[in-house]
């Protein structure tokens, strides 16, 4: 939301010095959005779905899977650059507000990973009826988080393929991983972090004893404290871990890493992929300067640069080669053979 005031008021700013219409140009996309409802037992949910301007054929779909916190269904535009790219190549996509954002009824923050995967079997089951969709080319993109909804999404339904960005493997030492990362960018010593790591320790001890919140509240600290939801969220889905469930793919796979991820361990990702999803199946691009939303580290650490791309450039937001992997990958499987 902070980012959508932003580039209104510099639109707004932009349109009085006459380059408002270049802006306007650079961010129309080449596709088609439909606003729309799912009815789930759970409440409705709404999102967006996406298609090319001009199609005479069945189309294959995209499902997106957004990572951690509060996302609509356009990751505030973020997603619009490959769903362009997406149309461009004969596909839909189809992306959801997380539940308590865009009119999606109930919290995100309720949900367990299984919850998720249950949502996205909905979001498939939903695309399937649309007269225009290919139901044998459904495939998903997620990132971060999905990470560990897709794999076990892999085992319940039939996926075309998998497209994930920057996935973790352990919650628990994919969180280890980020504070020491986090924590050493910002010029932390040594003594800090072993500090914050025995601290995260007693938290994840009462984590698993499920202690209340109460108790928590007894040894949080203030710089870091979790909301009472947030520490429900946490509850349900520490002890997550893809490795087993990376079994279950039995589709192309493309793994798309950035050598600067402070949050995900790429190395370790990358180890855990290559050993366990079968070698015929497994794609892996890692991208050097790059860090966890496929960003280039410059534009990643600097907002206001980010901002100005997703203005003037929004195509080029994400590293060189991003999209173009996405491309290639799709270009080989069977539908375009």
């Amino acid at each position: 939301m902070k980012k959508k005031i932003i580039i209104s008021m510099m639109i707004i700013m932009l349109l009085v010095g006459g380059t408002g219409l270049f802006i306007f140009e650079q961010n129309r996309f080449n596709i088609v959005e439909q606003a729309i409802e799912i009815p789930t037992p759970e409440g409705k949910l709404t999102g967006t779905f996406v298609l090319p301007k001009n199609y005479k054929d069945k189309l294959g779909l995209v499902l997106f899977i957004h990572g951690d916190g509060p996302i609509d269904a356009s990751h505030d535009d973020g997603y619009k650059p490959l769903w362009e790219r997406l149309a461009s190549l004969g596909y839909a996509s189809l992306s959801l507000n997380k539940r308590g954002i865009g009119g999606s009824e109930g919290n995100w923050l309720d949900q367990s990973i299984d919850d998720r995967v249950e949502e996205a079997r909905q979001a498939m089951a939903w695309a399937k009826k649309q007269p225009m969709i290919d139901e044998k080319q459904i495939g998903v993109w997620g990132a971060s988080q999905a990470g560990w909804v897709i794999p076990k999404l892999a085992k319940k339904e039939p996926i075309a393929f998998s497209l994930l960005v920057s996935p973790a493997i352990n919650w628990v030492s994919q969180g280890q991983y980020n504070v020491r990362k986090r924590m050493e960018k910002d010029g932390r010593t040594e003594t800090e972090i072993q500090d914050k790591a025995a601290y995260d320790q007693q938290v994840l001890q009462l984590l698993e004893k499920h202690a209340s919140y109460e108790e928590y509240l007894n040894i949080a600290r203030k710089n870091s404290l979790m909301s009472k939801e947030r520490w429900s969220f946490v509850g349900k889905n520490f002890l997550s871990d893809a490795t087993d469930d990376l079994r279950h793919f039995h589709s192309p796979v493309l793994l798309l890493l950035g050598e600067e991820d402070i949050h995900v361990d790429v190395k370790e990702t990358e180890r855990v992929y290559r050993n366990t999803v079968k070698p015929e199946l497994l794609t892996v691009a890692v991208f050097p300067d790059t860090e966890h939303s496929m960003l280039s580290k410059q534009t990643a650490d600097s907002e206001l640069r980010a901002i100005g791309i997703s203005l003037f450039a929004p195509r080029q937001i994400t590293i060189q080669g991003y999209m173009e992997q996405i491309e290639q990958f799709l270009k080989k499987l069977p539908k375009h053979k």
